[in-house]
């Protein structure tokens, strides 16, 4: 089996295959934004890392760290060490792997119950690092006649012993990675709980600030200072990610839009098409990887201009507490 360089390899081989594929990565993926993608993900480390935001919780992340991402939650490396950055990445189809499950075995669970103290991370002793690697090695190996048999055989036997220590850490003692109450870090993750179950409510800057009792240029300042990300980022990969829940569920494109917080419903098809790469009435399963992140730019009247990544532009509802912003406040929002 082909170790592919790249995540992108490795997850359109996935896609298009419909069943799993692997990447051993060294670069350094300091500009990815907050993204989705369709597939579930394994995330190894093995040279450490630093901060990794994944939904509403952060990790601190080190070597031997693994986390199982589903393909619903946005997720970020919103903090690098220097040097070196060595990971194995799993991209896997979740039909396939529920395909590889039975009554009695659900392969999915390391990916769908995150509601454990450890969330979603297990960290494996030198010996479990060792016998993960030794998979990866073996899917190398498996060349010629009979390699894809050989493939989704040891492909089962590495997800049933990862859930399996996924499992085993569920009674341990709650992560690390929460600071004391009084810390910044504390303030940001009650912000992120805040967004996360008030995601269908108005999270516009001004309520934001006005529930915090902060400012709001303190309030994006400090956002993005602790995610490395801003807050229109992180709420719109959320609001795409659970639209992209709604419409597999078989909701109605504009079911989806009310129901996911899209004030506007032709915002929200320019924003879902931008993000995803399709529109939401077509095709959302076979999207291309959602890149969630758009940039504000000042704008006269009602609106405000939104460019993407590729510095294309689209309409979006003006906050008028951004208007009120200086432009140095607003330069917190890109």
């Amino acid at each position: 089996m082909k170790l592919f360089t790249t995540c992108q390899a490795a997850t359109e081989h996935c896609k298009t295959t419909h069943t799993f594929a692997v990447a051993h990565l060294y670069s350094d993926d300091a500009s990815m934004k907050m993204h989705i993608h369709d597939t579930y993900e394994i995330y190894y480390s093995i040279s450490g890392g630093k901060q990794f935001l994944i939904d509403n919780r952060f990790y601190d992340f080190g070597p031997g760290d693994l986390f199982f991402i589903n393909q619903y939650e946005s997720h970020y490396i919103s903090r690098l060490e220097e040097g070196s950055h060595e990971r194995i990445l799993l991209s896997i189809d979740p039909e396939y792997l529920s395909e590889c499950s039975t009554e009695l075995t659900d392969l999915n669970r390391c990916f769908t119950e995150h509601s454990r103290p450890n969330g979603h991370r297990i960290h494996l002793t030198r010996e479990q690092q060792e016998k993960f690697m030794l998979y990866i090695h073996r899917f190398e190996d498996n060349t010629g006649y009979g390699a894809d048999v050989m493939d989704r055989a040891l492909f089962m036997e590495l997800m049933l012993y990862l859930n399996l220590l996924f499992f085993s850490e569920t009674q341990q003692e709650p992560e690390r990675d929460h600071p004391a109450p009084e810390s910044r870090r504390a303030q940001v993750d009650a912000i992120l709980s805040y967004i996360n179950t008030n995601i269908r409510a108005d999270l516009s800057i001004g309520a934001l600030a006005g529930q915090f009792y902060m400012s709001p240029s303190s309030l994006c300042r400090i956002f993005k200072e602790t995610t490395g990300t801003t807050l229109n980022r992180y709420i719109t990969a959320k609001r795409i990610s659970l639209a992209k829940s709604l419409l597999a569920q078989g909701k109605s494109v504009t079911q989806t839009c009310l129901e996911s917080g899209f004030r506007d419903y032709s915002n929200f098809l320019k924003a879902f098409t931008k993000a995803v790469g399709v529109s939401p009435g077509a095709g959302h399963g076979a999207s291309v990887e959602a890149e969630a992140g758009c940039e504000l730019r000042p704008g006269e009247g009602k609106h405000a201009g939104a460019v993407g990544e590729d510095g294309q532009g689209f309409e979006i509802e003006q906050n008028p507490v951004l208007c009120a912003l200086l432009p140095e406040d607003l330069d917190l929002l890109v």
